[in-house]
This record gives C-alpha cells, structure tokens and sequence, in this order.
C-alpha cells in the first residue's frame, strides 16, 4: 500500500499507541500538521515554546510509563529543542523527537531555517536520525521508538526532511524490531545475584540507595519488599523519590548534598550500600574518597557503561532493576539459613543509631509568627493533597524544599529535571502531567525566578482546560544561586535579585486563570484550599521569607558528611 511520508508518520504513532503529542508547526513540518487534522484519535497540544513541547513530552511519559513524542518544525524550532532534549537524556526518560528538516537537496546549502539537529543532539540523545530517503522511514520509526523505551530509556531523534516527508512511501504490517548490536541486558547473572545476598546477610549496617531506575522499571514494590525483609534503611537520590515510599518509617528521605543529616551519616557509615538505578552523581557523593568509605558496595543497573564509572563497585550487577530485585527476593525466600526475625534482630543496633541521628538533626526550619517560610507551604501542600498530588518543580530552591518536605509514597508522583537542571521545566512539565493524568491534582511548585523562564505557556494551560496549580515560592530573588552568595561570597548578591517582577496575580488573571496570594502565614492554607477547589489552571503567589536557605547543605568538594545545619 502506497502512502505519502506524512500518512506514514501518522499509522506508525498509532501503531505505538501514541495518544499525545507536544509540538508547534513551521513550514518544514506543515504536512503533517495537515495529516494530523485527520486524525481524531491523536491529540495535538499546541505549545507556546518548542522548550516547553520536549518538557511537557518528558513528564507525560514519566507518568504513564512510555514514550512522550514532541514535534516541531526546522531551524529554530529544532535548536530549541535541545535543552529539553538534554534535560530527558540526563535523567534517562524516552521519548522520540520529531523535526523538521528542509528538502534534501538543499541540505547543507544554508537554505533557510536549515540547521544540523542531528550533529547538535548526537552527544546528548540515545540514537538520533537524518531520514534522507523515503523508504528508511517507517523502519527509523519503529527502531525509534524501540530504542527509546528498551534498556536505558532515553531520547530519540528524527530529522525529517520536508520531501520525504511528501513522497510516497510503501506501508508493510509492524514486526518486532531487532537489532544486531543493540540488546539490552534484563536479566541478572544469578551467580552475581548470590554473590550480592550473601554480602548483605553479612552485613550489619546495610544501607539500599536508589535512584530513578527504580522508577524507569516499575521496580518500586520489589525493592519495597527487599528493605523490608532484610530490614534495612533506604534512602534516594532526586530522581528516586516516590521510589520506596517516604513515609516509610525504613525511609531516610533523600542523600547528597541537600539530603537529610542522617542519610549522610548512615551510608558513611554503612558497611554494605545496596544501589539501584543510581549513578553516583557528584551531588549524591561529595567528595568521591569519603563516599561510603568503609563499604562494600553493589550496584545493579541495566547501562553496564554506568558501572564503577564514579566509584568503585565489589559487585556489579548488569540488569532491570525490577528483573534483579525480583531475583534478589526469590533468593532470599529459597534460603533455608535466611531468618527475617534474626536479620531484623540483627539490624535493630544500626536501626537505633540512625535514629539517634533523626532526632539529633531531623529535616526542619526555624517558623516566624509573620513571615511565610517556603518549606510550611510545601508541608500545607503534602498536608492538603494528603500527599497524592504529582508534584512538578522548577530548579533550585523550590526544587529541594519540595524534595525535603512533601513526602512521596508513590512512583510517577515527582517530575523534576535532575541531572540537567533546567530553570523552566515544572510548569510545561505540570501541563504535560496533567495531560497524562487528567483526573489528578497536578502542583508545579517554582521560584519566581524559575517560573518566568515559561511563563507563557499559561496560554497552552488554558487552551486544554489544565486545572494546573503553580505555587510560587516568591522571595524576589534567584535564591539558591543567591544563598551561594551568601555562604560563599560573603554575601555580595550579583545578579540574583529580581528588583522587577510581574505581578502573577494579574498577570494569571491576564491569561484567563486564577491568581492568589498569600503574604502570612494565617493566609497559606487558605489559599491552597481555594487552589484546590477550582477547575481553572492557578497561580498561588506566596511571598516567603526573603533569606531562606535550603537546609542540610554539602559545600562543593565537601564531604556528604561536612553539611552546613540550620
């Protein structure tokens, strides 16, 4: 069956149950933008920032577990979408990105709006494609797609040039993609997998820490059951939380440089760490030579290029996370020598210290009678949501306030761009959410530095109805470079006070939204409950205490285990 490129596009996202799809149209991509107007089973979420097409894609697929797919045209509209191309690769979320490109011809004759997207994305996609003849397209489809959500999930690129995607392609039925050199490992070697249980069966002070992995694999209730059995602390990286549940009472919070006192204190002081999903990133180490110290230390994770790349590791285990935990648990079970009450009896001491270290030092902040402290606005939001919203953040301050203070017991909760870092991420990332989840409560908590990098994506929220909920953590600076400046450049501010700012009341009532606003504490909770109540996309202004810092802190090149209390 002859089709034209754009037909073909069209059949090969049905054929990967595509439902969504984040874009803005140019004319290098203007075909299928007309195929899509034929297609009511695929909806279109006109963007207002190709940024925000990437972003709101990566958080629909972490919520639902599969690839996001964004489109956009040639040139700029491609360029733009490098930074959240980058942000999904650091924090390994699939999703195939569509561009356009211009006719082949005129590749590499500085045509207009002609731009190589493929050489700017090589180093920060999984796989990347220039479709330059039309029968390779439906085949680069479908491997596209394959790629982004086997293995390491990551995201994928393909450039489409305008003439083949008006050329006539032949159809033929999907089949199972396979690929000589590209086979992910899933399952654990069981001699590692031994090898791993009886370290930790010796082990007095174990401690598991896990990352986003767990999440990417669904490896959440597994791992869940493993620090229960073994009764052992588990404490997670950014990306990890929602990954065993924070209210856990085995629940540390999370590790690193803005992790809790006593995650710190207990993987330094453990005596095997148990990793999943996690890549020992520099803001999880510290200073690498005091990272865990006296520790043997397991790391399970399918990209065999993650392990000991940043500290050594005595047991590798290349494997799905849910694949080895799964394994791990029957091993267990199997022991006839594994005894759940002698290893609970046994970890009861290194139970007891880590609590002392809770009560030492637990997560906390100095409360004012008249100023609104940004981490009481989280709890209130934990406290008022009973803690079933998916949170989305900006980054910086924001970003770890609601790391610290609302409590994720559930996986697909917590969208943030980790690795990368990206101010402008939470609020395409929320309306991105919301569109994967339509009947839940979605929060995008942000600094009002941070918001204003894609505030104009309040008209996206708009057009499709996103009851989102920005809370706006207003101090009138950009506060975590800012409390750099404080602690490290005795505090001369450079360039992080915002002497000008909109008014986000107005300016979400300029849009067709809700603006609130809180100036005291007694106004807090209130305002949330009003938030709640409405059907309309809100903007919560709260103006919080000007000077806050985000507490524990790790100075750079610092031990985890030097931290800077309140």
């Amino acid at each position: 069956m002859k089709i034209t490129g754009a037909e073909a596009v069209m059949k090969c996202l049905k054929e990967q149950d595509v439902k969504v799809i984040f874009g803005f149209p140019g004319g290098a991509v203007i075909d299928l933008y007309d195929e899509i107007l034929k297609n009511n089973d695929l909806t279109h979420v006109l963007v207002r920032h190709e940024q925000a097409a990437v972003h709101a894609a990566d958080a629909y697929a972490r919520v639902i577990g599969d690839v996001g797919v964004a489109l956009v045209t040639s040139g700029p509209g491609a360029t733009n979408t490098v930074t959240g191309i980058a942000s999904a690769y650091c924090d390994s979320i699939p999703l195939v990105v569509f561009t356009g490109q211009v006719p082949t011809a005129l590749i590499g004759n500085d045509a207009f709006q002609e731009v190589d997207i493929v050489g700017i994305t090589r180093p920060c996609t999984k796989h990347n494609y220039l479709v330059k003849d039309p029968k390779d397209l439906i085949p680069t489809i479908r491997e596209a797609f394959h790629i982004a959500r086997t293995g390491r999930p990551g995201p994928v690129l393909i450039d489409l040039p305008k003439d083949v995607v008006a050329a006539k392609v032949t159809y033929s039925e999907p089949k199972p993609v396979k690929m000589r050199t590209y086979k992910p490992t899933y399952e654990p070697h069981p001699g590692q997998i031994e090898k791993a249980c009886k370290s930790i069966l010796t082990a007095s002070k174990p401690v598991f820490y896990i990352g986003g992995g767990v999440i990417a694999s669904n490896a959440h209730d597994e791992v869940t059951e493993l620090a229960r059995k073994l009764s052992a602390p588990v404490t997670m990286t950014l990306m990890g939380l929602g990954g065993f549940p924070g209210t856990d009472p085995l629940s540390m919070g999370m590790l690193g440089m803005h992790g809790t006192y006593y995650s710190n204190m207990a993987v330094a002081n453990c005596d095997v760490l148990i990793a999943i999903g996690a890549r020992f990133d520099d803001r999880v180490t510290g200073r690498i030579d005091a990272f865990a110290p006296n520790a043997e230390i397991i790391h399970i994770d399918i990209d065999p290029t993650s392990i000991s790349k940043n500290v050594r590791v005595d047991i590798p285990i290349v494997a799905d996370c849910k694949h080895a935990v799964s394994a791990m648990n029957s091993w267990l079970d199997r022991n006839k020598d594994f005894k759940k009450s002698e290893v609970a009896k046994k970890h009861a001491p290194w139970l007891e210290q880590i609590g002392e270290w809770k009560k030492k030092h637990p997560l906390g902040y100095v409360e004012e009678k008249d100023v609104i402290k940004p981490q009481f606005v989280v709890q209130k939001l934990h406290e008022l949501t009973h803690g079933e919203a998916i949170i989305t953040t900006e980054v910086g301050q924001n970003q770890m306030w609601a790391a610290q203070f609302y409590h994720f017991n559930k996986p697909r909760s917590f969208m943030t761009s980790g690795g990368l870092g990206v101010m402008g991420y939470g609020f395409p990332a929320a309306i991105g959410a919301q569109m994967a989840a339509p009947g839940k409560t979605v929060i995008d908590i942000a600094g009002d530095g941070s918001i204003q990098m894609n505030i104009q994506e309040l008209a996206t929220a708009r057009q499709y109805k996103c009851p989102v909920k920005i809370a706006i953590l207003n101090n009138n600076y950009l506060g975590m470079v800012r409390q750099w400046q404080e602690l490290f450049y005795d505090k001369r501010y450079s360039a992080t006070t915002l002497d000008t700012a909109p008014d986000f009341v107005k300016l979400a009532e300029a849009y067709g939204a809700v603006g609130l606003r809180a100036s005291k504490p007694s106004e807090v909770e209130p305002v949330i409950k009003e938030a709640l109540k409405t059907d309309n996309t809100v903007i919560m202004d709260f103006v919080i205490s000007r000077e806050e810092g985000v507490y524990p802190m790790v100075p750079a090149g610092k031990a985890t285990t030097e931290m800077l209390l309140v």
